[in-house]
């Protein structure tokens, strides 16, 4: 006889009813701020150019007439409805990624978004700490520069330290068995690999001002004497939790990247992608300065829950749909 099928849920009874709490805790902080829930497709004209994310694509059908990629974030369309005057705006939305399926990873997620005009990058982590003490309880709350962390756990400075020096210190701590001029690589191993599971004890730690190169739709400043990226990632007990940027607003620059990010992209033999050119209109009509997050609410609710796996708070991952 065949094999039952597992038809059942990932999550228990126990895991859907913490879901439906949490969102509606987060919609409560967002409505007592009067900030609008808005609304965005998740079948977009444009794939996200960044080499390190790949969208899943949707071929042509009936009523499809041109591929179009499955959203990977919100984050374009919402800042065109920004630019048409809304004001601060958030979205529970899905997302999709063509990426790993694991402990902490589904390639269809849940994601908190939004954005807030007049904000900077260290007003808008003042107020994801409250979103999370909110949902997740009271919690020690600390913010570290990028820099700080490399000198206070390497006795390195980042912005300084030549592809090679990043790499020895790597080797040194990590069994890596390949070589690479890319500086970006052996930082972001570095901070993987050795910095990040030194947060796991500290209760929610904001990682501020990262290298320029590392900037994606970021504003860059001068801090410190070296160009840094105006934005942040939020770890709580050593999860990654959020992402947030100063958000860029220069039409000029963001194409200047769009370009780049592809250039990268067929260099690494992937396929480049069209340039999301609503945005970067909306951009150019007039996007004013402010600051957005990206939030992993999957990830927020393992660690309401205490679950150490992914597929233990979703109905039904990757491998069930």
């Amino acid at each position: 006889m065949p094999k039952p099928l597992n038809w059942g849920p990932g999550a228990n009874g126990d895991q859907l009813r913490a879901r439906a709490a949490l969102l509606e805790k987060i919609r409560a902080f967002f409505n007592s701020r009067n900030i609008l829930e808005v609304e965005t497709p998740l079948l977009c004209s444009s794939g996200i150019t960044d080499p390190s994310i790949e969208p899943l694509l949707l071929q042509t059908g009936v009523s499809v007439n041109v591929p179009r990629y499955l959203q990977t974030s919100p984050e374009y369309a919402m800042k065109r409805l920004l630019a048409s005057g809304t004001g601060p705006i958030f979205q529970v939305c899905k997302a999709f990624r063509d990426d790993e399926a694991g402990a902490r990873h589904n390639p269809e997620f849940s994601l908190l978004e939004w954005y807030r005009p007049g904000f900077d990058h260290h007003q808008l982590m003042t107020e994801v700490a409250e979103l999370v003490c909110e949902c997740l309880g009271p919690q020690t709350v600390q913010r570290f520069s990028y820099r700080d962390l490399f000198r206070r756990y390497l006795d390195m400075d980042p912005f300084a330290a030549t592809p090679s020096a990043l790499e020895t210190a790597a080797r040194d701590k990590i069994d890596v068995d390949f070589s690479s001029c890319d500086q970006d690589l052996w930082l972001d191993l570095i901070m993987s690999h050795i910095i990040e599971p030194e947060l796991a004890d500290q209760g929610l730690v904001f990682v501020y001002d990262y290298p320029a190169s590392q900037a994606a739709l970021a504003c860059i400043a001068i801090e410190d004497g070296v160009e840094t990226a105006q934005r942040f990632e939020l770890y709580v007990n050593g999860i990654e939790l959020a992402n947030g940027y100063r958000e860029l607003t220069d039409a000029s620059e963001q194409r200047s990247r769009f370009v780049a990010d592809n250039e990268r992209r067929s260099l690494r033999g992937q396929p480049e992608r069209p340039l999301d050119e609503l945005l970067l209109a909306a951009m150019g009509d007039g996007l004013a300065p402010c600051s957005g997050v990206a939030l992993g609410i999957d990830r927020m609710l393992m660690l309401a829950t205490g679950a150490s796996d992914i597929r233990d708070v979703l109905a039904f991952d990757w491998s069930r749909s």
